[in-house]
């Protein structure tokens, strides 16, 4: 059930973004800027996954450490 919660926020989530998208393109001069912004964002998106994935340290204290 909660897999599923997941899966239909993410394709909410999806929509929702390729609208924004869609309404910068369609905003052709002005929405340029909007999507440098949205670019950026994703890019720091992937750079915080990407440091946690490859972070050891986080993985040891979170299954090691009693809370």
């Amino acid at each position: 059930m909660e897999r599923l919660g997941y899966i239909l926020l993410s394709i909410i989530a999806v929509a929702w973004i390729l609208g924004i998208i869609a309404g910068m393109v369609a905003a052709f001069p002005f929405g340029l800027i909007g999507l440098i912004v949205l670019a950026g964002i994703g890019f720091l998106f992937a750079k915080v996954v990407k440091d946690r994935i490859n972070n050891k340290e986080d993985d040891y204290y979170s299954k090691n450490v009693d809370k």
